[in-house]
């Protein structure tokens, strides 16, 4: 208990401990785990990582806290792991380059990191992290832009203008832009992307939306990068009460209802946060044990969902209602 006042008085965040205890088992294995927020995506993640620690028939200490989009948050939750001298750390990278001094100290303290999501800029990540757990995100958007295309050749848009909602502070999802912009234009070659602003939680992308909507009165869609700015530009534009549709990231349990709808969103591609939260665990566990990954990059599968049965199955498949 000890163990537990100490991390929560360091952090003043929330810190919860699992793991079976045995009388005779081996020492336990402690596992820092950073979250960039408690909802959505990263709640599915979370619920991944604790159920893949459970699954592991190993004794696991899961110490975990969430970053709230703040490098200092995350550089001190990371100095205090270290001081605790887990074995092993797990994180969606806040920065790419703000969070490599953080992850640079792990590293050399012999603690290995798992980027899962989100990383360091690339030459960071060959030096300090063990495995980066990612979709890849060119192929994210292309699945986006593709679904996109196929909507606008069927409706005969022939020059579609769109409205970017962002979350490019992380380079993931500049790269979702240019995977969607490409497999869009290869097949629409007149659409142009009008407007590109950030919107990562529902209030301020809706705020952002809006403000898209009256700067453009001719839009035809958005694009939503994560499933923030895809809530918020499907709100903004059923308040509007305008015949713009959006194309989205990130399903959670509102844009399945969304899109079961189908008046609005059109369709959203996802990666499985949960699927995320067992890899990452998996590579962390992998790391402590002293393997070598074949490959840093681990793949997660990346999914679409264009259709009202679609959407129905999602939620049927996830009635918990963490993605």
């Amino acid at each position: 208990m000890r163990f537990l006042g100490f991390f929560a008085a360091a952090i003043g965040s929330f810190v919860i401990v699992i793991g079976s205890i045995a009388a005779h088992a081996a020492p336990q294995v402690g596992i820092g785990a950073i979250y960039l927020d408690s909802q959505g995506y990263y709640a599915g993640v979370r619920k991944g990582v604790q159920d893949g620690a459970a699954g592991m028939h190993r004794s696991i200490r899961l110490v975990e806290t969430t970053a709230q989009d703040d490098p200092s948050k995350e550089s001190a939750f990371i100095d205090t792991l270290i001081s605790a001298n887990v074995k092993a750390i797990l994180l969606s990278a806040v920065s790419a380059d703000g969070s490599v001094h953080a992850i640079r100290r792990a590293h050399q303290a012999g603690i290995p990191v798992v980027c899962y999501n989100t990383c360091v800029n690339d030459v960071a990540m060959k030096k300090y992290v063990y495995a980066y757990v990612v979709g890849d995100p060119v192929a994210f958007g292309a699945k986006l832009g593709d679904a996109a295309a196929d909507y606008f050749i069927k409706a005969g848009v022939k020059s579609p203008k769109i409205g970017v909602v962002n979350c490019e502070f992380v380079e993931v999802c500049i790269n979702r832009r240019k995977g969607f912009q490409a497999a869009l234009l290869k097949r629409v070659p007149d659409a142009t992307l009008v407007d590109n602003q950030q919107g990562t939680t529902v209030d301020a992308s809706l705020a952002v939306s809006e403000k898209i909507l009256t700067a453009h009165p001719d839009l035809n869609a958005f694009f939503g990068e994560s499933g923030g700015a895809t809530l918020g530009a499907t709100r903004a534009v059923q308040q509007s009460g305008k015949s713009v549709v959006v194309f989205g990231s990130d399903m959670t349990t509102d844009i399945a209802h969304s899109l079961a709808e189908h008046k609005v969103l059109k369709a959203v591609v996802d990666i499985s946060g949960k699927a995320v939260g067992h890899l990452a665990i998996q590579e962390a566990i992998d790391a402590v044990d002293g393997k070598t990954p074949a490959n840093p990059i681990v793949p997660a599968a990346i999914g679409l969902y264009t259709t009202p049965d679609a959407a129905n199955a999602w939620l049927s498949a996830h009635s918990d209602g963490l993605p």
